[in-house]
């Protein structure tokens, strides 16, 4: 190789690493997006980029939470369901409601991985960096009657997540017989496994707030009232009970 041949061969070397780290720079923002499909249950990508929730929450915490410890729940269940495709055939919904229908050497893996799959999944859909405000529509409407009024049910809310001890989440959920209530769950339980469903989730595990908030919990429950989408959460309590009235 003589000489220019090798400037042009090492200007394309610096060239390629020097564009690598651009596009791994500029894509530290935006959430990436998910690998091609090689198993039954995937990764949803982030609807928003990951600081788009900033000041309440971090983009550090954003990028750790849902491509490391979501994607650990994906591939784990991946694993406890390979060799079974009539339990990889359903939905993680699904699977997590019919929980008692898991063969019992798999029941624990399955509430545990898929647990952390479907409430992650129904939590990222939870959050806007738009959000705040209130409820809307019935949503609102029926809040003001079970609990008197929003900002009770904020407080009711912010209690039971304070008081879940160690790892777990704090819900609004809506039962079978239409009413709406207050539950929390240890670890990665769902309210799916009991017959209800989750119509507002905050997950109080310390690994969604402890980079910024420390011991702070409180602090990180209070944050969280600013980017709840109630948009999405008003739409998703409509829909549950117009199937209830089908």
């Amino acid at each position: 190789m003589n000489r220019r041949s090798a400037l042009k061969a090492l200007g394309l070397t610096a060239g390629l690493v020097a564009a690598g780290n651009a596009l791994e720079v500029s894509g530290w923002a935006q959430a990436a997006a998910p690998p091609p499909a090689t198993s039954p249950f995937t990764l949803p990508p982030l609807n928003y980029a990951y600081d788009a929730l900033e000041p309440y929450i971090d983009a550090t915490t954003m990028h750790l939470h849902h491509d490391k410890h979501h994607a650990a729940y994906v591939d784990k269940l991946n694993a406890a369901v390979a060799g079974h495709p009539d339990l990889a055939a359903k939905t993680v919904d699904d699977l997590i409601a019919g929980l008692s229908s898991v063969p019992e050497d798999l029941r624990t893996a399955v509430r545990n991985q898929g647990g952390g799959h479907a409430n992650h999944s129904f939590w990222w859909l939870t959050l806007s960096g738009s959000g705040g405000a209130a409820p809307k529509a019935e949503l609102a409407k029926d809040i003001d009657a079970t609990f008197s009024s929003f900002a009770k049910f904020q407080e009711q809310l912010s209690k039971a997540a304070a008081t879940v001890f160690g790892s777990g989440w704090a819900w609004l959920t809506l039962s079978h017989e239409g009413k709406l209530q207050i539950e929390t769950s240890a670890n990665q339980e769902s309210p799916l496994s009991s017959g209800r469903t989750p119509i507002l989730a905050l997950d109080v595990w310390e690994h969604a707030y402890y980079l910024k908030y420390q011991n702070r919990r409180a602090d990180y429950i209070g944050a969280f009232f600013h980017v709840v989408n109630w948009d999405f959460v008003s739409g998703r309590y409509a829909e549950a009970k117009a199937r209830l009235k089908a």
